[in-house]
């Protein structure tokens, strides 16, 4: 065999890891094992098989009982390896050698050992920790069947042994706070909840005395009460300040830290062991309740005793004191509660009340505001239209004009009174004060509608443009904050384009909803009105932003800001969203999504009778009640000319007068609406209930009673009216008055 075959090392040290690798290179001069050459062959056996081995071992062999393990041991060892290899099992493990000598003899006498989570107090990472092991020591023989040294396999169960403990501690834990939850929730008194609390305390803890203790006001010193020490019911122990308990009572609980006495008096500045000497107190853990920087409240728990506080006593008396503090709070709340309960509920309706007042001024506001951005188109058009009639009244006064062009002047009259008409019906309907009230409409007739309000009002200088599809598109809104929104929006446009451009109105139905400013999409279907303008345009970083109440970029005294907050509110209220784009210099294009649904039958609008009615009269009696001068005079004679016979009221008292107990002499009473003393509502349905059969057709220019209420079930005629609309009206209720008294006789 040559010199290069022989290998420097024994075979049973081949591999092994780290450990074997160590063993390879070790000096083991000065080892009680002396040269791995000169091993016996049953420790070459033990030791190939730990070092083979994922399993802590360790073998302790010969007389000195010389140390050995492999890597998986070494991380027990801690801060000993790698100083432990080879050197005595005694001088390694000498803190806890008078647990394991017992065990140890044991295994030299030849007998296997077997323990199962014992504890030990070892000194691994320089200092003392308590710690758990499963490990069984047993005998190593030699050749002649001598015990030579002991083998150990073992295994660290600190960390399920804490867990274990603190599993359990913490079932107690919640099994103790439930129980006193239970019973302190029975108490309505705060002096009876920490009474109750510190004596279920002091039975859980195992404390000979418990007490707690109130917080001065001036946060200075504290009162020590109940001591079930002699009688077992709660008494005054006394009242301390925290000077008695010198500077590091006074600063440790002004930080909120727990004050813990132990029972070394000893180690206190004499005035604070003078102090606990003289209430009899050993142990005492003083628990402060910081709130907001301040020091609330206290709790003291004390032991007549010596003891020391162990964590579980801390944590467990710190979440008391917390949850008992709480519960007076609670206590304390429900109290107050209950004395303001008597008046919560009228307070409810009050604030309830206000709020939908206040909501139906800020929507009013809303809508005026858009009113009052349109004033200047109004009074224009306005200006316009008396223009035509004036000129044409001129002209009519001529004793010579010809007849062709009396005839077109006459027209000319009888046409703009029509368009004004029109104009001041379609302001006052979006102007009027009413409740919230969703219905179903059709979008594309309501965009036609008010596009020609705002085709009028904006100005010659803005075409706009209105496409809706051929077929219906209905949604379920609020009709007048449909309109808000529409103005409000086209208010914008037309400042955007400072009064001259182009503003389409467009609708598109059955779209999805797109996302949103980050929210998400939805199906839909959905009808999509959009206001496209040519105007300047929003800078990007103001366009997230035009939506915000009280935003806005006009000049003061132009805008309060509240006209696309309005947008945005309805859109949201009504189950859509409101959208923006804008490319500055190019215009913006709001759009409005609102859910699309399918037409109600019982929505649509009643068929217009079939019958032809007649524009004359034939000497059927009115009743004209008609407060202004003028339009009195001017209503009986129109009437008399078409052939009625009439009888002029100025007020409903005179009406009443007149028409005498059955209004026999009379067949049917037209009446304005808005009136001095009785208006013309009040004085139909008084003639509903006392002459039934007598029809009333109501006459009004606008009424914020029609507004919110409506017509009540009467007739109406909408001012200006002409002489062929009364005319056809008369007839139409005079005719189904007669049906009605003929069908009553039959």
């Amino acid at each position: 065999m040559t010199e290069s075959t022989i290998s420097p090392f024994p075979l049973f040290l081949a591999g092994g890891g780290r450990m074997g690798a160590m063993m390879r290179f070790h000096d083991w001069n000065g080892s009680p094992l002396g040269c791995p050459d000169t091993w016996p062959p049953c420790l070459r056996s033990t030791v190939s098989l730990l070092l083979g081995s994922r399993f802590p071992m360790f073998v302790a062999f010969g007389p000195e009982l010389g140390f050995l393990y492999n890597d998986a041991y070494a991380e027990i060892l801690g801060g000993k390896h790698p100083a432990a290899l080879g050197r005595r099992f005694h001088d390694i493990w000498a803190e806890i050698w008078p647990d394991i000598s017992p065990l140890i003899e044991r295994a030299l006498a030849g007998e296997p050992t077997w323990s199962e989570d014992m504890p030990l107090t070892m000194n691994r990472c320089g200092h003392d920790e308590l710690t758990w092991f499963t490990f069984s020591y047993s005998p190593v023989r030699d050749e002649e069947d001598r015990v030579a040294g002991m083998f150990c396999a073992c295994t660290e169960t600190t960390s399920r042994v804490l867990a274990e403990a603190a599993l359990r501690a913490n079932e107690a834990r919640l099994g103790f706070l439930d129980l006193l939850g239970k019973e302190t929730a029975k108490r309505t008194n705060a002096d009876e909840i920490l009474a109750t609390t510190t004596r279920m305390v002091a039975e859980h803890l195992g404390l000979s005395n418990c007490a707690y203790a109130d917080m001065d006001a001036d946060e200075d010193g504290f009162t020590i009460r109940g001591d079930w020490a002699g009688a077992g019911s709660p008494s005054i122990v006394g009242h301390y300040s925290l000077a008695d308990f010198g500077k590091r009572a006074v600063h440790d609980l002004g930080a909120g830290q727990p004050l813990i006495i132990n029972d070394n008096l000893a180690e206190l500045a004499p005035e604070e062991a003078a102090t606990f000497q003289a209430i009899g107190i050993a142990a005492t853990i003083c628990m402060p309740l910081v709130k907001d920087g301040r020091l609330t409240a206290l709790m003291a728990i004390h032991d007549r005793v010596p003891r020391t506080w162990s964590d579980y006593d801390l944590a467990l008396i710190t979440e008391v004191t917390e949850r008992s503090w709480a519960h007076i709070e609670r206590v304390r709340a429900i109290a107050k509660l209950e004395a303001l309960n008597a008046t919560l509920e009228q307070r409810v309706e009050e604030r309830t009340t206000q709020l939908v007042e206040t909501e139906a001024v800020l929507r009013q506001s809303q809508k005026l505001e858009a009113v009052g951005q349109l004033t200047g188109g109004v009074a224009h058009d306005f200006n316009n239209l008396l223009t035509i009639i004036r000129s044409s009244v001129d002209f009519l006064r001529r004793p010579d004009l010809a007849e062709e062009r009396r005839s077109r002047y006459l027209n000319a009259v009888s046409e703009t009174v029509d368009r004004a008409s029109k104009l001041t019906s379609q302001l006052l309907a979006f102007a009027r004060r009413q409740t919230l009230k969703p219905e179903t409409l059709d979008v594309g007739a309501r965009l036609g509608v008010v596009g020609e309000l705002l085709d009028t009002v904006t100005g010659v200088r803005i075409r706009v443009v209105t496409e809706v599809p051929e077929h219906p598109c209905y949604v379920r809104v609020d009709t007048s904050q449909f309109e808000t929104a529409l103005v409000n929006m086209a208010v914008n446009a037309r400042d955007a384009m400072d009064g001259a451009g182009t503003l389409t109105l467009r609708l598109r139905c059955g779209t999805p909803l797109p996302p949103i400013r980050g929210h998400a999409s939805a199906p839909g279907p959905f009808a999509a009105v959009s206001l496209a303008d040519t105007g300047c345009g929003i800078p990007p970083d103001l366009l997230n932003r035009v939506f915000e109440p009280f935003f806005t970029t006009k000049e003061v005294g132009k805008g309060t800001g509240l006209g696309l907050s309005q947008v945005f509110g309805f859109a949201k209220q009504s189950g859509g969203d409101v959208d923006v784009v804008s490319e500055p210099g190019r215009g913006t294009t709001f759009t409005l999504y609102l859910p699309e649904i399918e037409a109600d039958r019982a929505l649509r609008e009643e068929p217009v009778d079939a019958g032809v009615v007649e524009p004359g009269g034939a000497g059927q009696r009115v009743m004209v009640v008609e407060d202004n001068i003028e339009v009195g005079r001017f209503a009986t004679q129109i009437l008399e000319d078409l052939g009625y016979v009439t009888t002029w009221a100025a007020n409903a008292e005179e009406a009443l007068d007149k028409l005498g107990v059955d209004g026999s002499g009379f067949d049917v009473v037209f009446s304005d609406v808005v009136m001095p003393g009785m208006g013309g509502i009040e004085l139909a349905r008084l003639l509903k209930r006392r002459m039934s059969h007598l029809p009333v057709v109501l006459a009004s220019g606008y009424s914020h009673v029609l507004a919110q209420e409506g017509s009540h079930g009467f007739e109406l005629l909408q001012k200006p009216y002409s002489a062929d609309q009364v005319s056809r009206m008369l007839r139409k209720v005079v005719g189904r008055g007669r049906n009605r008294a003929r069908d009553g006789e039959a």
